[in-house]
């Protein structure tokens, strides 16, 4: 059966391309996407601009104890649009890392403890077990498809994304409009969510952009007889 996502320009999925998909289906593997073993809903905003905020449904696979990566869609129906990637780290790993690096990583203990990372349709008593590791970790986020615009397509570079650190940052609408269409209640489990502790040496400063907004910009390279449209991605920090 052809099929076609309604914002995304093009022709619609032919039914000779389906039945091709469903061949490979059966013969090839599909080992990495295999391992996806949960599915996560949060918000993301632009580290530039926190106005700007999204929802974000991330299918995680872990690669070990201490780390897992995500795919982030827009939503979790089955032509939703792949947006970006989480990679998830221990706290552990996240000390490890340089301290340039560290701003690039948002922790996750607001999003736990204030109930707004949550799984569907998951019960609460799972869930929890899982909230509890997920409360000490830290991630790095990029989208590449920035579709609060209205882009129908991927257009740009990949921006650096942040995650909710305090009350009041979440647009109201965004959080009524997910609670209605999964039957949550944000406040009800940051009260069975308050026994869960963050990690074990506090957040640290240097993460969720040190403070910072951080925005990604292109500029031309410093190298020696570099190409003529040679241009390399930065890391722009602001206040």
């Amino acid at each position: 059966m052809s099929t076609a996502h309604t914002q995304v320009p093009g022709e619609p999925t032919h039914t000779g391309t389906a039945l091709v998909e469903t061949a490979t289906a059966a013969i090839q593997g599909f080992g990495p996407i295999n391992q996806i073993h949960q599915h996560l809903c949060a918000f993301h905003f632009y580290s530039h601009d926190m106005t700007r905020q999204v929802e974000a449904h991330h299918y995680c696979a872990h690669q070990n104890e201490e780390m897992r990566q995500c795919l982030i869609y827009d939503g979790q129906e089955a032509d939703a649009r792949l947006i970006g990637l989480e990679y998830v780290v221990s706290e552990n790993l996240f000390l490890t890392l340089p301290d340039e690096e560290k701003p690039l990583w948002h922790s996750h203990e607001y999003e736990v403890k204030s109930g707004v990372l949550f799984m569907p349709r998951v019960p609460g008593v799972i869930e929890r077990q899982d909230m509890e590791k997920v409360c000490k970790t830290y991630g790095k986020v990029w989208h590449f498809w920035e579709v609060d615009k209205g882009d129908n397509l991927p257009l740009g570079i990949p921006r650096v994304m942040m995650a909710l650190t305090r009350d009041g940052q979440l647009h109201e609408g965004l959080k009524k409009g997910v609670e209605e269409r999964y039957g949550v209640s944000f406040d009800k489990e940051r009260v069975n969510r308050a026994y869960i502790s963050g990690p074990e040496h506090g957040v640290h400063p240097l993460a969720n952009g040190a403070g910072k907004g951080l925005k990604t910009e292109l500029r031309e390279t410093g190298c020696v007889n570099p190409p003529a449209d040679s241009v390399s991605p930065v890391l722009r920090a602001s206040v």
